[in-house]
């Protein structure tokens, strides 16, 4: 490296000195600080990991769930124009009998508002679908208008030729929330080992070697090498008490992440435990509005034979047209709910384990 000397000097030179140096420092990990931060961050990076994929099974859940609601929807509103049918039906009958003199116009405006009644429940089932399909776009990452591969009938959808009735406790370790609960555990843990060892000494070692001649060309040639070695401790000993509440604050960040993890594992748990018996519950009570649906009807038919025939008055038809309408969509809504239940049987363990090996 060139050097000028100050011009006021006695006997002052201008001379350049060529210096060629490699300097190699380690620290060692005594204490293991490093590994656990490197655990800590690696832990760090398995929670973003599961937080993707619990984002994902969400999303695919909602897609599923969503598809259920629209198919729900869909068969409530041909259920209604059903209904819609069979009440205009039965006005037109009432109208008939009204003109041969055989019923009173007050049986007439009854149906007729029967007919506006249950015209009146199509509008917000139609609206519900429309929203529906519109979610279902946004979902999938298409625009709201993008939906026709969205339609789909509830008699399409099957449920699996057997759901289980309980599952293996260990399924629900593999849910990643409590993955991700568990990683943030990990992270916490690791840096109570980082603060701990932050109040121990730290030790480093040095050492240089190299060439310096007044001439580029006679750098390492002997005569003109050097060397160096050195170590290093370092303890900190008036820290205002710093380091301790560092340590003692990743100390509450574990206790914090246990928590956290128990509760997320008790909530698991829990989930589990009301989808398998929203599911057994499903299954009765789907079992009993059929049956109530075919008794519905049934009565339906037996009460329009009654009236033809003079044996019962209109208010009996109109009861057994509301009672089917109610079985109906009751029966739909059931159907439905059975469906969403069973993805969320799937959904509870985390999603997947029916492809995974057996645990």
């Amino acid at each position: 490296m060139p050097v000028l000397a100050s011009p006021l000097a006695s006997g002052s030179d201008i001379y350049s000195l060529h210096t060629a140096q490699l300097n190699i420092a380690y620290a060692p990990d005594v204490f293991g600080g490093n590994r656990q931060q490197v655990k800590s961050l690696q832990a760090q990076a398995d929670t973003q990991r599961f937080q993707l994929q619990a984002a994902r099974l969400t999303l695919t859940s909602n897609v599923v769930l969503g598809a259920v609601q629209l198919a729900s929807l869909q068969a409530q509103i041909g259920t209604t124009h059903q209904l819609i049918d069979l009440a205009e039906h039965q006005l037109a009958l009432f109208q008939r009998q009204h003109a041969l003199g055989q019923t009173g116009i007050a049986d007439v405006a009854a149906q007729e508002a029967v007919v506006a009644q249950v015209r009146a429940t199509l509008p917000p089932l139609e609206k519900q679908r429309e929203q529906q399909r519109n979610q279902l776009a946004v979902l999938a990452g298409r625009l709201p208008g993008d939906r026709a591969a969205f339609d789909v009938e509830l008699d399409a959808l099957r449920l699996p030729d057997e759901l289980p009735l309980s599952l293996p406790p260990r399924l629900v370790e593999q849910r990643p929330d409590v993955q991700a609960a568990e990683a943030q555990l990990h992270a916490a843990s690791a840096q109570i080992g980082v603060a701990m060892v932050n109040r121990l000494p730290s030790f480093s070692l040095s050492a240089g070697f190299g060439s310096s001649a007044l001439q580029f060309s006679k750098l390492f040639t002997a005569g003109t090498g050097f060397w160096s070695v050195g170590a290093n401790a370092l303890q900190p000993i008036f820290d205002g008490g710093t380091l301790l509440h560092r340590q003692r604050a990743a100390q509450a960040g574990y206790d914090q992440a246990a928590a956290a993890y128990r509760s997320t594992v008790l909530g698991a748990f829990q989930n589990v435990a009301d989808t398998l018996g929203a599911i057994q519950a499903d299954a009765r009570a789907l079992e009993s509005l059929i049956a109530s649906e075919r008794a519905a009807e049934r009565s339906l038919a037996i009460a329009r034979r009654q009236w033809s025939a003079g044996a019962v008055g209109s208010l009996a038809v109109l009861a057994a047209e509301q009672s089917l309408r109610q079985a109906a969509i009751a029966r739909v809504q059931a159907q439905a709910s059975r469906l969403a239940d069973s993805a969320a049987l799937f959904q509870a363990p985390g999603g997947g384990w029916w492809n995974r090996d057996p645990v």
